[in-house]
This record gives structure tokens, sequence and C-alpha cells, in this order.
């Protein structure tokens, strides 16, 4: 049989019996069969999860397998960063935000608005670990953009994409 786990531990401490490299889209799951160099497992949690670079797994056969961000196509934007952060924000994209530049995945049209915008921008091959925001590990979980009724949504769709 197959081990597998039902228990994370979030940003766990090693040592580890080996680890699993997900990109972002790839740690969001809930239940999925992963592999690593010591075999493969399963993973079955309660609901769908954010995973993080530094989270691990707890298998049935005794392995603590380590959660790593492997490397993936971003943008390394540099330039006035509070007024790019915005623009990024604005759209709802997931970004890493550090003192001297923004990390965003590799995206075209946004990779267009933001060199518009004056910004410097960079392709490079980086794990990408997002900011983890106010409602998830830097997920947007729970943010739609059909306001319900009497409650308004905070901000003017009708501008927001021009």
């Amino acid at each position: 049989m197959i081990p597998h786990t039902t228990a994370l531990r979030r940003n766990a401490p090693g040592p580890f019996d080996d680890e699993v490299m997900l990109d972002y889209e790839g740690r969001l799951l809930r239940r999925k069969r992963l592999a690593c160099r010591s075999g493969d497992f399963l993973v079955d949690l309660a609901e769908v999860t954010s995973l993080e670079d530094g989270d691990a797994f707890e298998l049935t056969d005794g392995r603590r397998i380590a959660v790593r961000a492997a490397p993936e196509p971003v943008l390394e934007i540099r330039g006035h960063l509070a007024r790019l952060a915005w623009h990024i924000g604005n759209r709802h994209t997931p970004c890493r935000i550090e003192a001297d530049r923004l990390i965003i995945r590799q995206d075209h049209v946004l990779e267009a608005m933001l060199v518009r915008l004056g910004a410097q921008v960079i392709r490079k091959m980086l794990p990408f670990r997002p900011e983890g925001g106010a409602y998830g590990h830097g997920r947007t979980f729970g943010h739609d953009h059909a306001p319900a009724p009497q409650q308004p949504h905070g901000h003017d769709q009708s501008r927001e994409h021009a």
C-alpha cells in the first residue's frame, strides 16, 4: 500500500527524510499523489490547502517530507515599487514584495502594462512565494467580483480593467 498523509505541519523544523518540489499551482491541493526521491505518497487533506515552502507532510510509514517551492517562470520588477504594487494588486495578482523588487508569475499582459508604467522587468526562474495576505497563504480565497446585494465590493469594477 502506498504511504499517505492527512497531517501537514506548518513551518516544520527539520530534519526531513526527503522533499517534494512543487510550483505555485502545485502547492494548492487537497488530494493528490506526489513523488519524491524516496517514493510516491498520497496526500489526503481535510480541505483544499495552500502549502508553503517549509511545510512538511508526516507519512504513515514514518517519513517526514518537506515541501519546497520549485523554480518557475517569474517577472522581477524594479522601479517605483509602491505605484507598481498598486497596479499589480488592483488586478488581484499574487505578488512577492521585497525591499527593492516585486516578483510575480510570468504574464505577458502584466509585463507589457508594467513596462508602460516605467518598470524594469526581468524574466527569471525562481521559486514563487507570494505574500500571504489577509485571507490566505498567498491566495485570494473567498474573493469574488460579484458584490453581494446591499454589500459594496469596495472598488469600482468599471474602471479597474480600463
